[in-house]
């Protein structure tokens, strides 16, 4: 059993939380921001007032939060993780935020003595309470064999991509190939339905050949049936296609269908969608076609 700190408890956090916990870890979570989740307290775990005072409890601590911004305060603000680390502690940031930050972040830490993983994942709450997520690591050999048995509790797909910030690379690489395929099937299936045939019977007909995708599965489903309750939020989804473009600009390099995309999410931020799942860029595109899904 080892002793984890789980900094950032919201619509991902929870459940991996949760699966930590039933793997018979001990959990720590800090109440810094909000309180923490009863489902956790009920079942062992144990609140911290702050951050550094989960970094003192835990030997491994790992955040879950939005954004590099809130990444860097919970590690180095007062009273932050940093404060409360001990030689050979480990620090896993499964955030998804910039890859040149994590490099520094990384160094910060290694220099108390740390070691620092960068872990972010992919396949949103349903694989967060799956315990199924894809799980992209940036660390050393030694840091991801130590915390290997703690990902296997949290995900299916788990691979050391490469050093530090390569796990934060991979996860903006994911996010471009996820907007691009939204843009795809909202494309086809707004297509399709303003032609006059059924969106659901055209999506059932493609999942059976080559163009059948996880998208087209699950987020297509979501377009049909217009459930955009946000599994994980456009605002997050931008954030991500945000460090993609500025990562772009420093390798002096286009990405012009990810430019289009988040094109695509601002309208929808535009129109109030910030909190929508990230199916829901459908919207943007029924709005420039005068017609929504299923509405022939």
């Amino acid at each position: 059993m080892s002793k984890i700190g789980f900094i950032g408890t919201g619509i991902m956090g929870l459940p991996m939380a949760q699966n930590l916990q039933n793997g018979d870890h001990e959990i720590f979570v800090s109440e810094h921001y909000k309180k923490a989740p009863e489902a956790l307290i009920s079942a062992g775990a144990t609140a911290c007032p702050t951050p550094k005072a989960v970094a003192e409890a835990a030997d491994f601590i790992i955040t879950m939060v939005p954004d590099t911004p809130q990444v860097e305060e919970v590690l180095f603000g007062e009273n932050g993780v940093a404060a409360g680390l001990s030689a050979g502690k480990t620090v896993i940031d499964m955030s998804s935020i910039s890859p040149m930050a994590t490099k520094d972040f990384a160094q910060a830490i290694n220099e108390l003595g740390c070691e620092y993983l960068d872990a972010p994942v992919s396949g949103g709450e349903v694989g967060a309470k799956a315990a199924s997520l894809t799980i992209m690591v940036g660390g050393t050999e030694a840091a991801f064999e130590k915390a290997k048995p703690l990902f296997d509790l949290m995900g299916k797909n788990i691979t050391l991509v490469g050093g530090n910030g390569d796990g934060q690379t991979c996860k903006v690489a994911n996010q471009i190939i996820v907007a691009l395929n939204i843009e795809a099937v909202s494309e086809a299936l707004v297509f399709a339905s303003k032609a006059g045939a059924d969106p659901a019977k055209v999506r059932e007909a493609l999942m059976g050949g080559f163009a059948a995708s996880k998208i087209l599965e699950v987020h297509g489903e979501r377009m049909i049936k217009r459930t955009f309750d946000p599994g994980f939020r456009i605002g997050l989804h931008q954030k991500d296609l945000n460090l993609a473009l500025s990562g772009a600009k420093e390798l002096q390099m286009s990405l012009p269908n990810t430019a289009s995309a988040q094109q695509l999410f601002s309208t929808c931020a535009a129109n109030g969608g910030g909190d929508w799942d990230h199916s829901a860029m459908v919207r943007a595109l029924e709005l420039m076609a005068n017609h929504e899904i299923g509405g022939q």
